[in-house]
C-alpha cells in the first residue's frame, strides 16, 4: 500500500551524527521505497520560535538542504523544500489553531523543556508550534510521519487535531489520521562525554558530538576521547545498560555497521574499549567523511541549492494551495 510519508528538519546549522542516523538515513530509506510519496522540509518557520541570526539562519537553511542531498536525497524522487516559501504552512496552521485546544498545548512536553523555568519570557511561537507541526502534516495528507519518541506527542495531537476537524465539519475522512513511523532498531545516539544526554548541537563541548562536516582528524580525536569505561566491553546487554557511555559508544558501531547490537557484544567481548574507538573512528571516517565533503562541496555553489529549493518549492506549493483551498471551503472562507 501506498504511504505518503511527511516529516521535516529544523536548520539548525552543523548537523551531527544524531540527526544522520536518527533521522536523515531514515529519510533515504524511505525515499528508495518505491511504494512510499516522500515529502521532506527544512522547518524554517519552526526555526524562529526561539531568537535566531537572520545570516546564520539562512546560511543554515541552505546546509540542511546540502546535508539531505549529500546524505542521499534525491530531489527527483522526493520533494525538498523550506516551509516559509509555502505559504499555505501558515495560513493553515491558523486555522487549526482555531480548532486546536487550549488543554492539548498546555500538555506539551516540550514547550516546558524548551521554555525552561521562565515560562513567562517564551515566545508564543514556541508555545503554538506543535499546530504548525500538524498543519505540516495535514496539508499534505500525509499518512505517514517518521518520528522519535520524543515527537510522538505532537504526531498525536496532528491526530486529534485531524479527527476534531473531520468531526465538526462532518467530513470523516477529509483528513487522514497519520501514523508513526518510529524506527524501533535504532539506537537513540547520545552524547560522546554524557551517555545520558541526547547528541545535540547545543551542548558547549564540540566533543560531545561528531558533527557532519569533520575531518577524519577530527573524528579521530573525538572518539578516542569520547567517555566509555575503565572495564572490558561485557558480554551481554544486561550488564551493558549498566554503562551508559559505554552502550553509546557500541550502539554507534552496531548503526554504522548495520549489525546487531548483540552481534557486537559477541564479536567484541572481553577487549578494551580502545580497540572498539579503533574500529569506530574508521567506520565513522568511512561514512561520514564522504558526507561531509559533498555538503561541502554543495555549500559553494548557492545556485545549485536554491534551484533544488525552488522545484521542491512549486511542487509543495501545488499540493498544498490545493488542500488549502479545500480546508478554507469546509470551514467557510470566501
Amino acid at each position: 500500500m501506498s504511504k505518503k510519508i511527511f516529516s521535516g528538519v529544523q536548520p539548525s546549522g552543523n548537523l551531527h551524527l544524531g540527526n544522520y542516523i536518527g533521522a536523515i538515513k531514515n529519510f533515504v530509506n524511505l525515499q528508495n521505497d518505491k511504494n512510499n510519496q516522500c515529502i521532506y522540509c527544512v522547518v524554517d518557520l519552526h526555526a524562529i520560535t526561539v531568537k535566531q541570526n537572520p545570516e546564520e539562519l539562512k546560511k543554515n537553511i541552505r546546509e540542511t538542504t546540502a546535508a539531505f542531498i549529500a546524505s542521499g536525497l534525491d530531489y527527483k524522487k522526493s520533494i525538498i523544500f523550506n516551509q516559509s516559501l509555502v505559504p499555505a504552512h501558515s495560513e493553515g496552521s491558523w486555522i487549526l489553531s482555531c480548532i486546536a485546544r487550549m488543554g492539548w498545548l498546555n500538555r506539551m512536553t516540550q514547550f516546558k523543556e524548551k521554555a525552561g523555568k521562565d515560562k513567562e519570557k517564551a515566545s508564543v511561537g514556541l508555545y503554538i508550534y506543535p499546530i504548525l507541526m500538524a498543519a505540516d502534516i495535514l496539508l499534505y495528507d500525509a499518512t505517514h510521519v517518521p518520528v522519535g519518541e520524543d515527537q510522538k506527542q505532537h504526531l498525536e495531537l496532528s491526530r486529534d487535531i485531524a479527527q476534531k476537524f473531520n468531526n465538526d465539519f462532518d467530513c470523516r475522512d477529509f483528513f487522514p489520521l497519520p501514523e508513526p513511523l518510529i524506527s524501533k532498531n535504532v539506537s537513540r545516539i547520545m552524547s560522546l562525554r554524557d551517555g545520558n544526554k541526547k547528541m545535540s548541537k547545543s551542548e558547549e563541548s564540540d566533543f560531545s558530538r561528531i558533527n557532519l562536516k569533520d575531518s577524519a582528524d577530527e573524528i579521530k580525536k573525538k572518539i578516542k576521547k569520547a567517555k566509555s569505561d575503565s572495564e572490558s566491553i561485557p558480554d551481554n546487554l544486561k550488564e551493558l545498560e549498566k554503562k551508559p557511555e559505554a552502550l553509546n559508544l557500541l550502539s554507534i558501531y552496531a548503526e554504522i555497521s548495520k549489525i546487531k547490537l548483540e552481534k557486537v557484544l559477541v564479536d567484541m567481548s572481553g577487549k578494551e574499549y580502545s580497540f572498539l574507538k579503533d574500529k569506530l573512528s574508521e567506520k565513522l571516517i568511512s561514512e561520514i567523511t564522504p558526507v561531509g565533503k559533498e555538503i561541502k562541496k554543495l555549500l559553494e555553489d548557492k545556485s545549485h541549492l536554491m534551484k533544488i529549493l525552488k522545484k521542491g518549492t512549486e511542487k509543495a506549493n501545488k499540493i498544498a494551495e490545493e488542500n488549502l483551498k479545500n480546508i478554507r471551503e469546509k470551514v467557510g472562507l470566501i
